[in-house]
């Protein structure tokens, strides 16, 4: 992973907010998100880390009516331990809340209810069985994770659905340290496996995992297999040059100037071309006095030097 940096700009569409949830989590949040709807649960959302906010404008878009949606980062804040001030200094030094409240503004209405605090605090502000959707995308530290993991099992409800981040990342070993532990020892139970996302419930996942296979099998951008490992189907997901899906625009987007079509060449009438000269008597004198053999001669020359 590597730095975004943040801009003072407003942003115009979700393509243009600095961070990192590629097309396929986009379509993935997407599908969960609207077949919750589908099935008639009702819930709040739940987003830990929200860095520019990218992936919280996409879970606010699909708030209903009468829930609430609560976002936790450190922001400018002090980190609860040296570990975790170290990596917020390293990898989110051009997070303000300030940058996340502008952007996230500009597709919507009226702010989340943000907690600029560790995500250590999320359970004394957020009721136990209340969320239906938790984006846990905080801190890479185990222990922080552990914790926001079982932060997560208690604040979902039975059915619910909670996405933890960089779970196979090659630079957040903790991550998936505490991903495989609450697969083997605390109860959760994957879903599906994108590149950079574990999926997964303390409810039942076999209608979810039959449901989004049928949804899978149906595109071609998405490579798909399954697997079993230790009693669990792991659905794997991955793109395929897949596109983001649509999203709406910011109320700062400004469509592009269309591109002018190129002018149509212009045919040349024989009119128009100018006129050869009339060749002087001189050469018409020796035209008709010179043999045919030296006039043939003479155009042949003519031609090899041409």
């Amino acid at each position: 992973m590597t730095n975004a940096q943040a801009t003072d700009t407003y942003p115009g569409e979700l393509a243009d907010v600095p961070g990192w949830f590629p097309p396929l989590d986009q379509m993935l949040f997407t599908w969960f998100l609207e077949r919750q709807q589908k099935q008639g649960m009702r819930g709040d959302l739940l987003e830990l880390g929200v860095y520019m906010g990218k992936s919280a404008i996409l879970l606010g878009h699909h708030l209903q009516d009468g829930e609430k949606f609560t976002v936790c980062d450190l922001f400018e804040g002090d980190a609860p331990d040296g570990a975790n001030q170290a990596e917020a200094t390293k990898s989110y030094a051009s997070l303000t809340q300030q940058a996340f409240e502008r952007n996230y503004l500009s597709f919507h209405d009226t702010l989340p209810t943000v907690i600029a605090a560790p995500s250590s605090v999320v359970s004394e502000k957020v009721a136990p069985g209340t969320c239906r959707f938790v984006h846990v995308d905080a801190s890479h530290l185990y222990e922080h994770v552990y914790g926001d993991i079982g932060a997560a099992h208690d604040i979902l409800m039975p059915e619910g659905i909670v996405v933890l981040d960089d779970f196979r990342s090659e630079h957040t070993p903790g991550v998936s340290v505490a991903a495989w532990e609450a697969v083997l020892n605390r109860g959760l139970r994957p879903v599906c496996l994108s590149t950079q996302k574990l999926y997964g419930t303390w409810g039942d996942p076999e209608p979810l995992q039959e449901e989004l296979l049928d949804m899978l099998r149906q595109r071609t951008d998405v490579g798909l297999s399954v697997q079993e490992a230790a009693g669990h189907r792991l659905v794997r997901a991955r793109s395929r040059g897949m596109k983001p899906p649509p999203f709406p625009p910011s109320r700062h987007y400004v469509a592009p100037v269309p591109a002018s079509p190129p002018a149509a060449p212009v045919a040349e009438s024989r009119a128009a071309r100018p006129a050869r000269p009339a060749p002087s008597r001189a050469r018409r004198l020796a035209k008709d006095l010179l043999p045919p053999v030296v006039t043939r001669a003479v155009r042949r020359a003519r031609a090899q030097r041409s």
